[in-house]
C-alpha cells in the first residue's frame, strides 16, 4: 500500500537510538512520530536562529522604529 509521506534513511548510534526509544515509551507514541516530532521541533530552533541574527543585525542605534499598527498595514 503506496503512502503520502515521505521516507528518509537514517543511520542511527546506539546511544541515540536508545534515548529514542526510551523518549517514545515514555510518550507513548511510536520512534518514528518521536523522530518527526523532534525534528519539527529543532527545525523551529534553526528558524529563531535565523530570525535572531536578522534582528541582532537590525538593532543598531541609528535604527527607525516604525509602530505595531503602521506595520501591519
Amino acid at each position: 500500500m503506496p503512502t503520502t509521506k515521505k521516507r528518509t534513511n537514517v543511520t542511527l548510534t546506539d546511544d541515540v537510538d536508545s534515548a529514542l526509544v526510551y523518549l517514545s515509551k515514555r510518550d507513548d507514541v511510536s520512534k518514528s512520530t518521536k523522530v518527526v516530532q523532534l525534528i519539527k521541533i529543532a527545525i523551529q530552533l534553526e528558524e529563531d536562529e535565523v530570525w535572531n541574527s536578522l534582528a541582532e543585525a537590525r538593532d543598531t542605534k541609528k535604527a527607525k522604529f516604525v509602530s505595531h499598527k503602521d506595520a501591519w498595514k
